[in-house]
């Protein structure tokens, strides 16, 4: 019995990774998006995740001669190793001297001077599938500054890797924010293509952008997808980014979820709570003031927990808050 359970374990992993290796993402498929970008001025809205195999779409472009005048940045920076809300400036790509422009702080919309001599706006992020991460809200101001200013923009579609369920609350309205722009649940289902076309179809900005989406080849969203680059500095890999929506609920209590230790969003917990399992938060990149900074904390590992979560998990932050003898400072915000 037990080597049909491990021939079975290996005959779905084969899949999973026979699966992976077709897929095609659209950053991938030059040949459909090329003939777009054709004598005129390109702007890309990018960061670490736009690559096509190893090379950085900019360097790519570049190299084929296209014009790429400008490229747009979301939090985290362009080479995404940022801090989760920490400001980021303007700057110079220092490969390419091409201007770097923080679409993350105080501007998060692209002005009508930032978008002079631009025809195309190329967005090109891997996003993670939460309503709460805030690509989706830097994609919406970047269409809705597209459409006020007639300017095209083409979107080079990626996997979601969460993009196995929906589950979650849809944002009630008077709730709007940089981390909650559009009433939808909190894991919603689709890729950053499908997501600009819902943005556009369901009026969400001031005025529609011409929008084409480049789609991917052979991906489903029920396939497991292990992305080759972390999206930012807190989501290491595919433990950390399936249990992302759950954990990122505890961002409003006192609970550290790990940032500052080699394992954020795997594992949860704090100085009050007991437990055998311990960690310690560590200031370092990416988490300069993690919560409980230097303060060992009690908790709940998560590294070994069921790497496919098909819903949010509550009982975490219950368990928490239950167990939390402070119970009026349990929540932060």
């Amino acid at each position: 019995m037990a080597k049909i359970k491990q021939i079975f374990l290996l005959f779905n992993l084969l899949l999973s990774v026979l699966s992976y290796s077709q897929i095609k993402v659209a950053a991938e498929r030059t040949k459909a998006y090329l003939p777009l970008l054709e004598d005129n001025k390109i702007a890309i809205v990018g960061n670490q995740t736009s690559m096509i195999k190893n090379t950085h779409l900019v360097d790519s472009l570049i190299s084929l001669e296209v014009d790429v005048i400008k490229v747009f940045s979301p939090e985290h920076g362009f080479r995404g190793k940022a801090d989760a809300g920490a400001k980021i400036e303007d700057g110079i790509d220092v490969k390419t001297g091409i201007p770097i422009i923080s679409l993350y702080g105080k501007n998060k919309k692209p002005s009508s001077k930032q978008l002079e001599n631009i025809d195309v706006l190329l967005f090109d992020i891997q996003d993670v599938g939460a309503r709460f991460y805030t690509y989706i809200s830097t994609l919406h101001y970047v269409m809705e500054a597209a459409g006020e200013h007639n300017i095209k923009v083409i979107i080079l579609d990626r996997p979601n890797p969460n993009g196995h369920y929906i589950d979650g609350p849809i944002r009630e309205d008077g709730f709007e924010s940089f981390v909650g722009m559009h009433p939808i649940p909190i894991v919603h289902g689709m890729t950053i293509g499908e997501y600009a076309k819902m943005i556009n179809g369901e009026n969400w900005i001031s005025k529609r952008c011409d929008l084409r989406v480049i789609e991917m080849e052979n991906y489903t969203h029920d396939m497991h997808y292990d992305l080759p680059i972390k999206p930012s500095p807190n989501l290491p890999n595919s433990k950390s980014i399936n249990l992302y929506p759950s954990l990122c609920l505890f961002e409003g209590t006192n609970i550290s979820i790990g940032r500052g230790t080699d394992y954020p969003f795997q594992h949860f917990g704090a100085p009050y709570l007991e437990s055998n399992y311990s960690f310690t938060p560590k200031s370092g990149e990416g988490s300069k003031y993690p919560k409980h900074k230097n303060i060992e904390c009690f908790g709940t590992d998560l590294r070994f927990q069921d790497n496919y979560l098909t819903d949010i998990n509550l009982n975490w932050i219950i368990n928490s808050y239950n167990n939390c003898p402070y119970k009026e400072k349990f929540f932060t915000n």
